[in-house]
């Protein structure tokens, strides 16, 4: 009643107004709209016309855009329906997905990507689900279309390199981490990635320059004196490289620079004395081994020393080397094993003994020792002491045990337990060439007259 009364209110006014107005304006107007037509119509009429077709326009306008927003947002609202409607089923899948139940997350994944087929998300998802049934290509497949809607997602390019890594398309794998690494320069994951791929590769250039970059990126972080290393490693390797291509003089200088790397010490010592003895000079060898051995205390260089004197057939120069170091220190263990070994091999039975005794008083008891002084012993004529230390060597009882291992870490065990004691797998001790018989055929074997057997 409120809305008609005032209504009726305004079109009063209205009425007075326009009466008030045509009263004060007695004339006509003449709108012409060709050379010959014309309408003639009082002038108050004419301008409230005017006014209220302006102000119909104006209402139809609003009507209009109106109308248009009303239609947008009922578009819109059913498109974010439709999109929760999606994300719902989504993350449905994921949580099949999570739960391994592979199938059913299948299912909604797919029914979620026919409903939105441009969710990146939806793609990585589903290429997870065909990763873990084995189906690598459908995955790749997947991560493809990803890429072609996202180029430059990380996410998705770290994905579909890692799936073509474990497929072993290593060429497109390492395309892959360069397209990721040519839109973020200095994503220290990816470098790394593809710095490791090629040390598989032995790529031993483009990984160097690899590090380089991530050392660069990782300056002042908590991972930098192992990058380090690691670019040492990498230098090594080229100079090995080079070595082997015949590039000596190359390699010996990388070899010198290198041997001041604690990390890499060892082989760059090594690989040096091995270069000089590839270009002959033996008495550099000699010395870059023994140097190496009184700075490392390390196993190798004496073997290489054995093999250098030997090469030379100077024998003398090491016997010195032995008597001379064990003066100096006669609780050198590992000198007095090697020295007792080199002995043995020239023959020097009765000084190879008293080495190898040395050791073997001590406590150290391990097959290798058992077997230099077994072999000691047989030279010497001593069977019984030979065969003694060959008991030892091979673990040999007198209840003959063949003995257990387990099938998960390899640790032995003389006894079968219900449990490894090392790794705690359940029922894996297993005799240690069970496969080896259980794959064994045995051959037909003719019945043999007592006395005529062959050996």
């Amino acid at each position: 009643m409120i809305v008609i009364a005032l209504f009726m209110f305004v079109f009063v006014l209205f009425a007075l107004f326009f009466l008030y107005f045509w009263g004060i304006n007695p004339g006509d107007m003449t709108v012409f709209f060709t050379s010959d037509q014309s309408f003639t119509f009082p002038t108050p009429i004419f301008l409230i016309a005017a006014v209220l077709l302006g102000l119909l326009l104006g209402n139809g306008v609003h009507i209009l855009s109106l109308l248009g927003r009303s239609l947008s947002s009922w578009r819109g609202a059913r498109h974010q329906k439709r999109n929760e409607e999606t994300i719902s089923i989504y993350r449905k899948g994921v949580g099949r997905l999570l739960s391994g139940d592979l199938k059913k997350a299948r299912t909604l994944l797919q029914k979620a990507l026919d409903r939105d087929r441009k969710r990146v998300d939806i793609h990585l998802a589903l290429a997870n689900v065909a990763e873990q049934e084995g189906k690598s290509q459908e995955a790749i497949d997947l991560l493809l279309k990803a890429r072609d809607l996202e180029p430059k997602g990380i996410e998705v390019l770290f994905k579909l390199a890692t799936v073509y890594r474990a497929a072993g398309r290593i060429e497109d794998a390492v395309e892959t981490y360069r397209s990721l690494i040519a839109t973020d320069g200095e994503n220290r994951k990816a470098l790394r990635a593809l710095r490791d791929l090629q040390v598989e590769r032995q790529e031993w250039d483009d990984a160097l320059a690899l590090q380089k970059r991530i050392i660069k990126a990782a300056a002042g972080g908590g991972k930098i004196t192992a990058e380090k290393q690691l670019l040492h490693q990498l230098r090594y390797e080229i100079a090995l490289r080079d070595f082997k291509k015949g590039e000596v003089e190359q390699a010996i200088a990388a070899f010198e620079e290198l041997s001041k790397e604690e990390k890499v010490a060892t082989p760059a010592r090594v690989s040096l004395g091995d270069a000089y003895l590839q270009k002959g000079e033996i008495e550099k060898a000699a010395e870059v081994f023994q140097a190496g051995y009184l700075a490392e205390k390390r196993s190798v260089f004496l073997a290489r020393l054995e093999d250098c004197y030997m090469q030379a057939e100077d024998p003398s120069g090491l016997l010195g080397f032995y008597r001379q170091q064990l003066r100096e220190n006669g609780d050198d263990l590992l000198l007095r094993l090697y020295f007792g070994r080199f002995c043995l091999r020239i023959e020097m039975v009765d000084e190879a003994i008293e080495q190898l005794h040395a050791v073997e008083s001590s406590g150290i008891d391990f097959p290798q020792l058992h077997l230099l002084l077994a072999e000691a012993n047989r030279r010497r004529e001593q069977i019984d002491e030979a065969l003694q230390e060959y008991r030892l060597a091979l673990k040999i009882d007198n209840h003959l045990k063949l003995g257990f291992v387990c099938e998960k870490c390899g640790t032995e065990s003389s006894n079968w337990q219900s449990r490894c004691e090392s790794c705690g797998a359940f029922d894996s001790l297993v005799l240690p060439e069970r496969q080896q018989i259980q794959q064994g055929r045995p051959q037909l074997q003719m019945a043999i007259p007592h006395g005529q057997r062959e050996v």
